[in-house]
């Protein structure tokens, strides 16, 4: 009753439903009124009217999907009728919006006339991109799509047929790897004869399954050749010639069954009948066929997949629909073809063969996934779903003729495909070209760590960094093995214990705080033994490597005390300061000083808002700077509000063409319409990008706040003024956390100078593996 209460509040609570209609132009002023309607807007009409194709120029078309039901057979529930199935469609919507930023207007036709559905739909192509059938009951679902890709120019989509089809055939491929059998010599019960029992049938049989090893079953039993009870044309081709007549006799033997049907149907007899390491996917919702628990009860070799969240492998047509539209929509398919569904399988077939990043870990409590019986199939919430699927779908139907727009550049196409997952993601993958465009070296104190381990593959396969890891060889290849990580030995491995470099570091690291209390033999243990922190920053300082990372296992004084000591800051500066990327989902905004001066005076804010610019606009971005206080312009006269008057004044005078302006509150900083209403005779000329706080207390209130109630994504601390690129990692920094920053430590070791060599250093390459192989392996 709770979990009831809760979806009907989710639903009425606000603005009911889930979804609404936004603008995506201004409709401030009159300007913008005659340019929207008329008589602007007939300049777009005569536009289309001499050039149809100029629709998705000048309209939402090319990013509109209709989802079209007429609620006859809606989830678990049945035939409800189209006004109550209104909440799944909208839900549906949602999905497309938050997976694949598609667009959707929810059409519910009340009709049961396949027919009359077949005549609304084409009298609506001139509105969408593409067509999602959506809970409409077989067989007319059948006929209903046949004629739709018949006469429509547009895509046409049963997803109630196709997705399942889909994502279920994604994890079988992976499931016969696992099991060690081949779909050519498999025999498969499919327990179900509708939409989706159709469509996996046909989609097993087009990746080679043989039609002779194929059974069907419905409620009336094995679909035979020459039944006539319950039959229609979409069964009969599923005929078999055989003297099976019940689901338990098809079960004896069989090496994989699909149930798509009804809580209950499949038994433990059954499992117990089937052949070696047999594989369930029990897919009626809610309540599957069989549960993982039953099944195993009887077979410990049993793989299973279910439809529902709380088992693995869940079988979510969420991983299949948004991204296949997406991919067909940006190409302007003229429809969805086999070979277009096929590349969406063997797509997420790969991809849950991948390492499974932390963020969707964390989304799923923190579990950890990785290839094998319990991980066939990727997660709902795995970002990359969409940057493999979308890609995969838009090759397919450039190669089969279909797509009226192709895409030249696919590698530009998948950043794009990054860009609408969010700000965030389009800013770093600007960062990450420019460090690949020159990768440096960058030294991990805590090579034995886990996640710095996974980082450094995912830095080695994509030529982000040359990764130099600190620790134990012995202890780091053991894990590298555990792991299943192939570095492709794009790595060297120093053991700070055994290197020969040890003794001349101590030496040095002696000479440099030889009157700050450190003997020569305390030097020795840190360098060897105590701290891998001081070995790197040593590695840096000689340029041995080009850049340090570290922090995920210690604590941030820990990890900067060293740096301070060993690297320093830069001639001529009072201090290191620190700095926070904070990404929004269409803005980016710099944060400093949030992590190092307590209370800086103004030389010192001087300092930072000069060293938060430059790093700004090292990363691509075009720096406005605001000096913050709790006054606007003079508005109230304090100590604190004159010093950072005075930071104003010294920065103009140091860099005279840096866009700046100050003292100013946080709103006026950021809202454009405020600054200039309010203030006209400012010098900045748009809203403050760069944020640069009176004291470390407010900037890091602020940027923690940010992360927690405002949705932004924190990135760094990034250090700044150093004498060579050192940069923090937190702890609890997720594996892209780590990726993201040595990118970032590329970068400002690219502007540093010359690469650093380990020349002289003892390189020892991490082992590589043998490749992948197998069944499906580079399909």
């Amino acid at each position: 009753m709770k979990k009831m209460s809760d979806a009907l509040e989710y639903h009425a609570t606000g603005r009911k439903g889930k979804i609404e209609v936004i603008a995506t132009k201004p409709c401030q002023t009159a300007q913008d009124l005659s340019l929207a309607y008329s008589p602007g807007v007939a300049e777009p009409c005569l536009a289309i009217e001499q050039n149809p194709e100029d629709a998705y120029q000048y309209t939402a078309k090319g990013n509109l999907v209709a989802v079209v039901s007429n609620g006859t057979a809606v989830l678990g529930l049945g035939n409800i009728g189209a006004l109550a199935g209104k909440p799944v469609m909208e839900g549906k919507g949602v999905l497309f919006k938050r997976f694949a930023d598609v667009d959707v207007f929810d059409i519910e036709l009340n009709s049961e006339d396949p027919d009359e559905i077949i005549k609304a739909c084409q009298l609506l192509e001139p509105t969408f991109g593409g067509i999602n059938l959506e809970d409409i009951k077989a067989p007319e679902c059948f006929y209903i799509e046949e004629e739709l890709k018949k006469t429509m120019n547009i895509p046409v989509f049963h997803d109630d047929q196709h997705g399942t089809a889909i994502i279920s055939a994604a994890g079988l491929i992976n499931a016969l790897e696992l099991v060690g059998k081949k779909i050519e010599d498999v025999k498969i019960v499919v327990n179900g004869a509708g939409a989706s029992a159709n469509a996996c049938a046909n989609l097993a049989i087009s990746l080679g399954l043989k039609l002779e090893n194929l059974i069907m079953c419905d409620t009336k039993g094995v679909i035979y050749k020459g039944r006539v009870e319950g039959m229609n044309k979409y069964k009969e081709r599923f005929a078999a010639d055989t003297p099976l007549r019940t689901l338990e006799e098809a079960a004896v033997g069989c090496d994989v069954m699909y149930g798509l049907s009804s809580k209950g149907a499949i038994t433990q007899d059954m499992v117990r009948s089937m052949a070696a390491n047999p594989i369930i996917f029990a897919m009626a919702n809610p309540d599957p066929e069989i549960t993982p628990e039953e099944a195993h009860a009887v077979r410990g070799d049993v793989l299973i997949a279910t439809g529902r969240s709380d088992y693995p492998n869940q079988v979510n047509n969420v991983l299949g629909f948004p991204f296949i539209f997406r991919g067909a929509l940006d190409v302007r398919a003229t429809t969805i073809n086999e070979e277009m569904k096929k590349a969406a399988v063997f797509a997420l077939a790969e991809l849950a063969r991948e390492e499974c990043p932390d963020s969707v870990c964390r989304a799923y409590g923190d579990v950890k996934f990785s290839f094998g019986r319990d991980y066939i199939i990727p997660k709902p919430f795995d970002p990359r779903a969409l940057l493999r699927v979308a890609p995969a779908i838009a090759k397919a139907a450039m190669e089969t003729g279909v797509a009226r727009q192709p895409i030249a550049d696919m590698n530009k196409y998948v950043e794009h495909l990054e860009s609408l997952q969010g700000k965030s993601k389009e800013t770093l993958r600007q960062i990450i070209n420019k460090a690949k465009c020159d990768p440096k070296t960058v030294v991990f104190p805590e090579g034995e760590n886990d996640k710095v381990l996974r980082a450094a593959q995912m830095l080695v396969e994509q030529g982000i960094a040359r990764p130099i890891l600190l620790g134990n060889e012995d202890k780091i290849r053991c894990t590298l093995k555990h792991l299943d990580i192939d570095l492709n030995g794009g790595v060297t491995i120093i053991d700070p214990a055994t290197s020969e470099h040890s003794e001349s570091y101590a030496s040095e690291l002696f000479l440099l705080r030889q009157r700050k209390g450190l003997t020569l033999s305390e030097a020795r243990r840190l360098i060897s033994r105590k701290s891998r922190t001081h070995f790197g920053c040593m590695m840096v300082r000689r340029g041995h490597a080009d850049a340090l990372l570290a922090g995920v296992d210690a604590n941030y004084a820990d990890t900067i005390r060293p740096a301070l000591q060993v690297i320093g800051k830069q001639e001529g500066l009072s201090s290191v300061h620190g700095l926070y990327m904070m990404v929004f989902k269409k803005d980016i905004f710099f944060l400093a000083d949030t992590t190092v001066c307590i209370d800086p005076d103004a030389a010192e804010l001087a300092e930072t808002a000069i060293l938060a610019a430059d790093k700004a606009a090292m990363l691509g971005i075009d720096p406005s700077v605001a000096m913050l206080s709790m006054s606007n312009f003079g508005s109230v006269r304090h100590p604190q509000a004159d010093r950072v008057r005075s930071a104003v004044e010294m920065v103009k005078k140091r860099a005279p063409g840096l866009d700046i302006d100050g003292e100013m509150q946080a709103d006026t900083a950021v809202v454009s319409e405020m600054l200039q209403a309010n203030f006209p005779f400012t010098t900045l000329k748009k809203a403050a990008n760069v944020l640069v706080f009176p004291d470390l207390t407010s900037g890091n209130i602020c940027y923690k706040l940010l992360r927690q109630l405002g949705g932004a994504d924190a990135i760094g601390p990034i250090l700044m003024g150093m004498n060579k690129p050192v940069h923090i990692l937190q702890q609890g920094d997720d594996v892209m956390d780590i990726v993201n920053m040595a990118a970032i430590a590329v970068v400002d070791a690219q502007t540093c100078g010359k690469s650093a060599t380990v020349a002289d250093a003892p390189e020892k390459k991490a082992p590589r593996p043998a490749q992948f192989t197998g069944a499906y392996a580079g399909a």
